[in-house]
C-alpha cells in the first residue's frame, strides 16, 4: 500500500509553480513530470527494501511519501545482520538496475547539465538516469537511518551487540551530519542543512527506540529467570501423608 503524505503535494505545487514562472505552461507540465517520474523510482526503490523484507517473514504495512521521499514502514526491522543488510541493499540496488535500463535504452547524458527542461522522452530518461545513480549513491553515504547507515549497522553487528552497533552507526552519521550542515550554511544552502539536520534527529531518535527496546528486553529476561527461579526453588508437597 501506497500512502501519500501532505508534503508530497505541497512540493508538487511548489516546483509546478516554479516550473509555470519559468517556462510558463510547459515548464509546469515538465517540472511536474519530472517531480513524479523522480518519486516512481524512489517508491520502487521502497519497494525494493519492501520484497526483501517480505521474503524474511517482515510485515510491511505501508510505503510513505512524503516531500524528502519514501519511507517502507515495517514492524520490525530483523536483527540477524544478514538480513538487514539484504533488505538494506535491495534499495540502491533497484535505483542502479532502473539507471542500467535506461543507460541501454536512451544512452548516458552528453553533459551533466540537467537545469533545463527536457525537451523529449529521450530527455527525460536520460535525466531519470543521472537522478537514480544520485539516488543510489546518495542513500549509500553511511549515515544512519540513511541506507548506507544501516548497511554500516548491519556489518558491525557481526563483531558487537545491536544496540552497540546502532550506536557506532548513528555516531558516524553525526559526524558526517554535522560536517554537511556546517558546509551548507557557509554556502547558504539553508534546505539541505534543514535535510542533514532531519537525519541527524532521525538517526538519534530511532538510537533510543533501540535502546528502549533492548533495556525493555533486558527488563523481561531478568524477569523471567526470577521466576524460573523461584519456581526451582519451591518444595513440592509430598503427597499420601
Amino acid at each position: 500500500m501506497i500512502s501519500l503524505h501532505f508534503t508530497f503535494f505541497l512540493l508538487l505545487a511548489y516546483v509546478c509553480y516554479e516550473g509555470w514562472q519559468e517556462a510558463g505552461l510547459p515548464g509546469l507540465w515538465w517540472s511536474a513530470a519530472i517531480l513524479v517520474a523522480i518519486f516512481i523510482c524512489v517508491v520502487l526503490h521502497e519497494f525494493g527494501h519492501s520484497l526483501t523484507a517480505m521474503r524474511f517473514g517482515v510485515h510491511v504495512r505501508s510505503v510513505l511519501v512524503t516531500f524528502l521521499g519514501g519511507i517502507a514502514q515495517f514492524d520490525a526491522i530483523p536483527r540477524r545482520p544478514l538480513h538487514e543488510f539484504l533488505i538494506t541493499v535491495a534499495g540502491p540496488s533497484v535505483n542502479f538496475v532502473i539507471a542500467a535500463v535506461l543507460w541501454l535504452a536512451v544512452g548516458f547524458p552528453q553533459d551533466w547539465d540537467t537545469l533545463g527542461f527536457p525537451t523529449s522522452a529521450a530527455d527525460l530518461g536520460r535525466l531519470l538516469l543521472l537522478a537514480n545513480l544520485f539516488l543510489g549513491v546518495f542513500n549509500l553515504v553511511p549515515a544512519f537511518p540513511m541506507d548506507g547507515g544501516r548497511i554500516l549497522r548491519s556489518i558491525l553487528a557481526t563483531q558487537m551487540s545491536y544496540l552497540k552497533a546502532t550506536f557506532w552507526a548513528v555516531t558516524v552519521a553525526k559526524v558526517i551530519m554535522v560536517i554537511g550542515i556546517a558546509v551548507s550554511l557557509y554556502f547558504g544552502s539553508y534546505r539541505r542543512a534543514a535535510i542533514f539536520l532531519f537525519i541527524f534527529t532521525a538517526g538519534e531518535a530511532e538510537y533510543r527506540a533501540v535502546k528502549r527496546r533492548d533495556m525493555e528486553e533486558t527488563l523481561w529476561k531478568e524477569a523471567m529467570m526470577r521466576h524460573e527461579q523461584r519456581l526451582a526453588g519451591e518444595v513440592p508437597p509430598l503427597l499420601g501423608r
